[in-house]
């Protein structure tokens, strides 16, 4: 019996599959809703289905990389309070960051940008924002002492 898989199903194949499977085993899979039954309208709705999630994937790529290309282009300045010899008191996190960004008109989680060493110093610093599955942006993120 060839069946199509629906769902991820462990040690038999992964979704969207194509498989030729015992009877009683065939009839397990459909009758619990992780596979159908392969007919040419079957095959046909699967390469229907998989066309649209391409092109929204692609979709999705596109998006991502045009925000990043709008990210590269932005620069993040923080005015910041400093003592003795420009020491800044504490540092700039994720969420001051995403704020910041959203003033300029560019939403995104804070959970998604990477600081890898604490901001805490005056001058120029790079974070990293994954903003897709391969797709990400540099921002830079600048502090400036009040006066």
């Amino acid at each position: 019996m060839k069946v199509i898989l629906i769902e991820d199903v462990k040690k038999t194949g992964k979704k969207d599959e194509i498989l030729d499977v015992k009877d009683g085993y065939g009839k397990y899979l459909i009758t619990n809703n992780l596979a159908v039954l392969y007919t040419p309208k079957s095959k046909e709705i699967l390469n229907r289905d998989q066309k649209a999630r391409q092109e929204q994937e692609n979709n999705e790529i596109k998006r991502a990389n045009e925000l990043k290309h709008k990210i590269e282009n932005v620069k993040c300045c923080f005015k910041v309070k400093t003592g003795k010899q420009d020491k800044v008191f504490g540092s700039i996190s994720n969420k001051q960051i995403s704020e910041e960004l959203k003033n300029l008109g560019i939403n995104i989680d804070k959970k998604k940008i990477k600081v890898t060493t604490e901001i805490n110093t005056l001058g120029v610093h790079h974070v990293e924002i994954d903003l897709y599955k391969n797709v990400k942006a540099n921002l830079q993120v600048i502090l400036e002492g009040e006066k």
